[in-house]
């Protein structure tokens, strides 16, 4: 089933009608507000998506009695005047993404014919639950219908109606107007308006609706409904209901035309990351309203039909830059960030600590399992992580073996197409290339090895050595399967892995016996090196650079110089960037694991938080940490933020790791594990689990076989498209723009939003992805390419 989008039209006043209790009148609002339209000379619609109990008492049956012509009508009836969720478990129980689709479909319907505005009636209050069990307020979440909050007037009723707010607020709906019955003994409407009002929200009190008789008999009923008939005639009519019904409507006209003009204000005001504006038009501005799971809701400024909706879901294709794991819109992580900043806001951490941060660095620690790992240090983002990484390491080398900075050039080793962030310092970590070769402060200090890569091509898996290594390389192999490429227990000491050892070691000999250079530390991003071009390495490689490195420590000194002794490391600290593939990007917990290595220094980021919030750890061996201990204040590792270690982030983070290590264990990735062949092991069986895809293996097979394509591969959560480019591939190739552009046209359903690389096309999902989402992907992506 294709994405649910967000509902808005121009035509059509849609909302979503809430109700802060159970039992506070919400029918008798939604009649009010339909009665009041209808006389106004304009249409009036309402929809029931689950109602309860018996057909009479049924609210889309109290509007067809009272709602002066309002269309009606309701999706799905259970007798039992009871919960949905109870109600439901004598029938059918409607998935909760075809009870979306039901609604949104209605009220497409409506917009398209000659209804001006309409009501969707919840059931009981914003955290009844609905057929499946799931809370109303997450469950219509997708849709983001403007509300309208019946407050509740009863004794109670100011906590509860707050409450109720909050509760939608925390999920991202915007809470139009409050309206409720005038209660003149506990007054909670007088209370309320000043609460709503300073916030810009209309509360609306209306008179209470007469008492029904009883006992109930032909005669009482049939006073109780001319009682009602002139309830209805007369409140609707109220200059309080007009003037809210005008500012109902001015709110949806407003909305609309604030997206309309968004991408224009961008254009004066936005300055772009990684964007060449000259030539850049508004029109290539994606206006986003909202995000929810793995969808953007992007405003559609090129709408064909009339009465269209304005939004559309819009698959989030980079996973907002590799940040996205758990899902747009995650209530869970939005109310863990909203306790801690109501707990601590923010506070200092110098020489302080607060429990979120002390509980994430323990947790983070046992994530990542690296028995060297002792210290966690806190940072706000990739790449000042890595400015600390750097720090470290090179201050460890030069304590072991007595080198001065200040006067003499360390460098790094690392790969080919490595890039560790945009800050002056990690930018020398890399080689020249579009990215810093214009930024003034540059220098290039290092030396970064070409490299084979992994990639399918026609069917098959294949480890590609660059032409100008194959003398020292040996030519391209083929596997089986993906697995057996990193099965690096078997081929450590096959031909490829001598050949390997042999040409780093040379290398490395060359540069520092003869050329001169010293080194402080060896930097790779594990398996997969992101922003150079998503090149997914050899792991046999990235393993024997780990073991030339430090098993040969004689290479990093000259003989006259004995290095300091050392019980954890040898050779050079080894440094992972695993801020884009660590924490289950690539379907296991760190990078680190596919090489069989334990790093000295690791940097985490972006999955990190889940997506909500920035956040980065540098994480040290009790030796790197040692290097900075010192009498002297200057020693230390002087480098920090205003906001290091803030609660929030680091609260969300542990809820995070929290969740993500459930769905590693809880059976959610099995189908995927299955498709690949994958076997699932339980964590303390110390077992590799094997490599394995959101995306399928049929899709990538039939995708290298594209006339247009030149290879893919997938892994954990990320799936690579390479375009074939007569002229070459590289980041300033464009050609995988036509692929891009398809994907942006999209299907008559949903979009994508996509980033290329080059030549290259890269897709992302969440690690809460549903497997039928995936599949529509794959299916628009076949459309496109084959």
């Amino acid at each position: 089933m294709a994405p649910v989008g967000a509902a808005l039209w121009r035509s059509l006043r849609a909302h979503q009608v809430y109700g802060a209790n159970t039992d506070v009148g919400k029918t008798i609002v939604s009649t009010v507000l339909c009665n009041a339209v209808q006389r106004q000379k304009q249409q009036a619609a309402f929809l029931k998506p689950v109602s309860t109990g018996p057909l009479d008492d049924a609210d889309d049956q109290h509007l067809k009695r009272f709602g002066a012509g309002t269309l009606t009508k309701c999706l799905y009836q259970f007798d039992e005047p009871v919960s949905p969720h109870i109600a439901a478990r004598q029938k059918t129980i409607p998935r909760d993404d075809d009870l979306l689709a039901s609604i949104h479909k209605t009220l497409t319907g409506w917009a398209q014919s000659d209804i001006d505005f309409a009501l969707v009636e919840t059931a009981g209050g914003v955290h009844s639950p609905g057929p499946n069990g799931n809370s109303q307020a997450d469950l219509y979440r997708p849709l983001r219908l403007p509300i309208v909050l019946v407050a509740d007037a009863r004794l109670g009723g100011i906590s509860c109606s707050i409450s109720a707010y909050e509760s939608l607020l925390l999920r991202g709906y915007d809470v139009q107007s409050v309206l409720l019955f005038r209660d003149d003994y506990y007054k909670n409407h007088e209370y309320l308006r000043e609460f709503f009002n300073n916030k810009s929200i209309p509360l609306v009190p209306l008179p209470a609706p007469p008492a029904r008789p009883f006992p109930q008999d032909v005669d009482s009923q049939k006073r109780d409904e001319e009682a009602m008939a002139t309830y209805y005639q007369r409140v609707s009519q109220e200059s309080d209901i007009l003037r809210l019904l005008e500012d109902m409507s001015k709110r949806n006209t407003d909305r609309v035309q604030r997206l309309e003009e968004m991408a224009d204000r961008a254009q004066d005001l936005i300055w772009y990351p990684f964007t060449q504006h000259q030539g850049m038009a508004a029109k290539d501005i994606t206006v986003i309203d909202s995000a929810h799971d793995d969808y953007f809701q992007t405003f559609r400024s090129d709408r064909t039909i009339a009465n269209e909706s304005e939004l559309q879901p819009t698959f989030d294709g980079s996973a907002s830059w590799w940040t996205q794991g758990l899902g747009h819109g995650n209530p869970e992580l939005s109310l863990s960030a909203a306790y801690a900043a109501g707990r601590y806001g923010h506070v200092m951490f110098a020489g302080a600590v607060h429990e979120p941060a002390l509980s994430l660095a323990d947790k983070l620690l046992k994530t990542i399992g690296n028995p060297r790992f002792t210290k966690v240090f806190y940072t706000d983002n990739g790449s000042t992580g890595m400015e600390v990484a750097v720090k470290m390491g090179l201050r460890a080398a030069c304590e072991r073996y007595g080198w001065d900075a200040s006067q003499e050039q360390i460098s790094i080793l690392g790969l080919k197409g490595s890039y560790h962030g945009d800050t002056i310092g990690v930018m020398d970590c890399s080689e020249p290339s579009t990215f810093n070769k214009k930024v003034e402060w540059y220098r290039g200090r290092g030396h970064w090895f070409d490299f084979p890569l992994v990639k399918m091509v026609q069917g098959k898996w294949k480890v590609e050595v660059p032409t100008s290594l194959q003398k020292e390389l040996g030519s391209d192999v083929e596997f089986d399967s993906l697995g057996a490429v990193f099965d690096l227990d078997q081929r450590v000491n096959s031909d490829s892995g001598r050949r390997y050892r042999d040409y780093i070691y040379c290398t490395i000999e060359d540069l520092v016996k003869r050329q001169g250079m010293k080194f402080g530390a060896l930097i790779l991003e594990p398996v997969l090196l992101g922003a150079g071009g998503m090149l997914f390495c050899d792991p046999l490689f990235q393993r024997c650079l780990n073991e030339v490195v430090r098993d040969n420590p004689e290479l990093f000194t000259s003989n006259s110089v004995s290095p300091k002794q050392s019980p954890s490391w040898s050779g050079l600290p080894v440094i992972f960037d695993e801020v884009f593939t660590g924490l289950y990007r690539l379907g296991r917990r760190s990078s680190a694991s596919f090489l069989g290595v334990h790093a000295d220094v690791a940097v985490n980021a972006k999955l990190l938080t889940g997506g909500l919030i920035p956040l980065c750890t540098t994480v040290a061996s009790q030796e790197i940490f040692e290097a900075f201990s010192s009498p002297e204040k200057s020693d230390a590792l002087l480098h920090g933020h205003s906001y290091t270690a803030h609660a929030v982030g680091c609260t969300v983070a542990v809820d995070s790791l929290r969740a993500m290590a459930q769905l590693d264990t809880d059976g959610s990735w099995d189908g995927y594990r299955a498709d690949w062949g994958a076997k699932v092991q339980p964590p303390e069986s110390g077992a590799v689990p094997n490599v394995w895809s959101v995306w399928s293996q049929g899709l990538l097979k039939d995708l290298s076989c594209a006339e247009t394509v030149e290879s893919v591969f997938a892994l954990g959560t990320v799936l690579v498209i390479a375009l074939r480019d007569v002229h070459g591939g590289g980041y300033t190739s464009t050609a995988s723009k036509g692929l891009q552009q398809k994907l942006a046209t999209g299907g008559d359903q949903f979009n994508v939003h996509s980033r290329v690389l080059g030549n290259v096309l890269y897709l992302m999902s969440s690690v809460t992805s549903k497997p039928q989402s995936l599949r529509e992907m794959e299916a628009l992506l076949r459309s496109a390419l084959l």
